[in-house]
């Protein structure tokens, strides 16, 4: 053991790896780096949603020969980008299937000129009949995606669902319906391309996940391993709209690269980010709920509907979190969850923080408000008499193993907002003043890393070396977009061996240097690659004991000894972990039943509300998050994701709306994409209560995107609690205030009279 054996790092708020760098503007993002002979990228993109391609015109006054023209015949692999399934073409061939997509690439020296040119191509369509909506795509009148426009189904069940509505002393019904957002990241999508007959592909890019890039390449290009590199570039926001749509961009840069001889950049701005790239699903989610005469859930038939776009992209994980999450943190006997992502004739849907949770939470937090108002019973109670505890089943009869403390969040969040007083006060005050105040809450769930048996499937790798000037490098795929891999991972590394945090370094994000950890998402990196890196390091400590005479207390000089003398004798100073699941996780996943993740974070989230019934607004005016997420590896991190999620929410639930207008996002900018601001967020007051995970990295869990998923509900519960009416659907905008509350108000002025 270290000398340094008691915690010193882990759990301390050290300064981020990449701070100074972009606090100093050192930091090079994708915009910022050039490359000898580099030439400029643009897209001609389609105009409509559906239709076969007849003729495509190029405009004679401009000089084509400046150019390279890239089309689907110059794909020299497959014609299609690798995810989950192949279905998605890299560009349009003969058909396209939703506004926006590519058909023609271009590239110039010029990037003026290039967006010029692009402008100037003319496609014609033959225009065939598209499908917009869940419920034209549920009607199949009209077939845009296999045999039955279904992109994924999930079936989850548990115990009889319809012998329980007989003996129920109360069914309660609702349907639920969240909105697309879009993730806004502060950098847009970015890549820059080389290419060479002898040295394959290479590309810098702002991008989550290189080995998905790195896979669709191989696709693309018919290409062997060593022939594709992938290198993230220094990375402005992410939030899951770069997990996926990266692996279409790097296609296309590096077509243009080895159509012109040149590296090629291409960038995008706002408004064709805005406009082209994935945004989260909207959803429909109805609720059957049976329970007995003491407010005791009986059973819950659950339908979930997605709407995944015109490709499949990531839509059956979505589907498949939303499913497991749908039931929510409570006990039930005899649950049923039938789930569908539909296709549409709209770019594709992908992922986004949360993926699929927010909009499942959403529905059973806002259902639960609504059985609580139908049974006449406070939504507080009927929470406590329903939460999940130590020792029972979820929906997919999990075994609640670890400590589940949902009660004493509660209570915790309860007493921090106090929210009876409030409530009481609230109520007396909303008589007469038109500014109506209200307190709501949402209790949940997020599951830590990939669902069922997908953490076997990714079968990652990580681990460290020591390099020959003296420093402990980090070698994982694992990627830093602002949410402090980098720092969390180095620290986890400095404490297992016992040297200081300045001694750690991050290897650059680069597969042609790092193993495939797997991707950086699903809240996993600190749980599942954050425990590698740690046994990697206790496994070199070990290694130099054995081989070179490591004592059993060292200091960071004996340790950095060590390891020279090890290089000298033995080579390479590398230690490297592979994936072991926990003990006792086992998931079928035919049945759809067993461990769906190893590991849950829990929270309480309570909301403030002010609705103005004279402007129709509605304002969040405070915010308490009450979370376990395992150990906190950094408290100013930890704190930073947990209210930056609640801010996301907080725009996902009264402010962002995307705008379709024959399939085309007509509000692609950020003067008419309504987010909200720091004059729109509210003090957010944040508690952990921390029970470390003993198969997490120092015991964490997975944080990033457990605060996504309570706001909109403990939102529009509050506004509930304020004017009495319930909303069912988000974003809530001053217009839909409007048609209930004015209808209300009328109704009520009539009645004076």
């Amino acid at each position: 053991m270290s000398a340094h054996a008691k915690t010193r790092i882990v759990g301390s708020p050290v300064p981020r790896k990449e701070g100074v760098d972009k606090l100093l503007g050192r930091a090079r993002y994708v915009d910022d780096i050039e490359r000898e002979g580099m030439w400029h990228g643009a897209t001609v993109r389609s105009a409509i949603p559906r239709g076969l391609i007849r003729s495509i015109g190029f405009d004679r006054n401009i000089d084509w020969s400046e150019f390279a023209i890239v089309t689907a015949a110059d794909i020299p692999g497959h014609n299609h980008i690798q995810l989950i399934f192949a279905d998605q073409p890299c560009l349009a061939d003969g058909k396209v299937n939703h506004c926006d997509e590519a058909v023609i690439l271009l590239a110039h020296p010029n990037k003026h000129k290039v967006r010029e040119a692009a402008a100037a191509v003319r496609i014609e369509y033959e225009p065939m009949p598209p499908v917009f909506t869940i419920e034209e795509s549920e009607r199949q009148d009209v077939i845009v995606w296999g045999a039955d426009n279904v992109l994924k189904s999930f079936l989850l069940e548990k115990g009889d669902v319809d012998s329980a509505w007989v003996g129920a002393a109360h069914i309660v019904e609702g349907e639920y319906r969240t909105g697309a957002q879009e993730h806004l990241y502060i950098e847009n999508n970015g890549v820059i391309a080389e290419y060479s007959a002898d040295g394959g592909v290479t590309i810098w890019g702002s991008l989550q996940c290189p080995y998905y890039v790195h896979k669709s390449l191989l696709a693309v290009f018919d290409l062997p391993e060593d022939k594709v590199r992938v290198i993230q570039t220094e990375t402005g926001g992410a939030f899951g709209g770069k997990e996926d749509y990266p692996s279409i961009l790097a296609a296309h840069a590096a077509l243009l690269a080895m159509k012109s001889g040149h590296p090629v950049k291409m960038v995008y701005d706002r408004m064709e980010d805005l406009a082209a790239t994935t945004k989260r699903h909207p959803s429909r989610v109805r609720h059957r709920t049976a329970l007995d005469g003491n407010g005791k859930l009986l059973a819950m038939d659950i339908e979930i509907a997605t709407d995944g776009g015109a490709y499949s992209t990531l839509s059956s994980t979505v589907l498949s979190r939303a499913t497991l999450h749908s039931p929510g943190p409570y006990v039930c006997p005899n649950v049923r969850v039938r789930s569908r992502a539909w296709a549409t004739n709209i770019a594709p849907y992908g992922a986004f923080r949360g993926f699929g949770a927010p909009q499942a939470v959403f529905a059973i937090e806002r259902h639960m408000d609504e059985i609580a108002a139908a049974i006449g019973i406070d939504p507080i109670e009927l929470r406590r008499r329903n939460f999940l505890h130590d020792g029972d089943t979820t929906a997919t009869e999990q075994v609640m193993r670890e400590p589940v403390i949902l009660d004493q969040l509660l209570d915790r969040a309860l007493a921090e907002s106090g929210y009876n007083g409030k409530r009481a006060r609230f109520a007396k005050e909303n008589k007469t003043n038109p500014v109506k105040r209200g307190m709501g809450i949402a209790a949940f769930y997020h599951g830590s890393g990939f669902t069922g048996s997908g953490e076997r499937n990714l079968n990652s790798l990580a681990g460290i070396d020591v390099t020959a000037d003296g420093k402990v490098r980090v070698l994982v795929s694992s990627t830093e977009f602002g949410q402090g891999t980098n720092t969390v991972l180095t620290q986890i590394a400095a404490e297992a061996i016992g040297i200081d945090y300045e001694d750690v370094m991050m290897a650059p994000p680069d597969t042609g240097i790092v193993p495939n950890s797997g991707p950086t998402v699903a809240s996993r990196t600190s749980m599942v690659v954050g425990r590698l890196i740690e046994r990697a390091c206790l496994q070199l400590v070990a290694l130099l004991r054995k081989n070179v005479g490591l004592g059993e207390t060292f200091s960071r000089e004996e340790f950095f000894a060590a390891s020279e003398r090890y290089r000298a004798t033995k080579g390479e100073v590398v230690s490297l972990c592979r994936y072991e699941a926990p003990p006792g996780i086992f998931w079928d996943d035919q049945k759809y039943r067993g461990e769906a993740y190893p590991a849950y974070a829990w929270s309480i989230h309570v909301a403030q509300v002010a609705v103005d019934t004279v402007t129709y607004s509605a304002e969040v005016e405070d915010f308490w998050a009450a979370q376990e997420a395992g150990r906190v590896l950094n408290p100013v991190l930890a704190g930073g994701q947990i209210e930056g999620g609640v801010a996301q929410g907080i725009g996902y639930a009264l402010y962002e709306k995307v705008l379709l207008q024959d399939g085309h996002m007509v509000n692609n900018q950020m003067t008419n994409y309504i987010m909200p601001t720091a004059e729109d967020v509210p003090p957010i007051h944040v508690y952990f209560v921390e029970i470390p995970f003993s198969h997490g990295g120092y015991g964490a869990k997975g944080i990033g995107e457990l605060p996504h998923d309570g706001p909109a509900p403990a939102i529009l519960n509050a506004i509930r609690d304020a004017v009495g009416i319930s909303f069912t659907s988000i974003p809530l905008l001053p217009e839909d205030l409007f048609a209930k509350l004015a209808v209300r108000t009328g109704v009520e002025e009539v009645a004076a009279v």
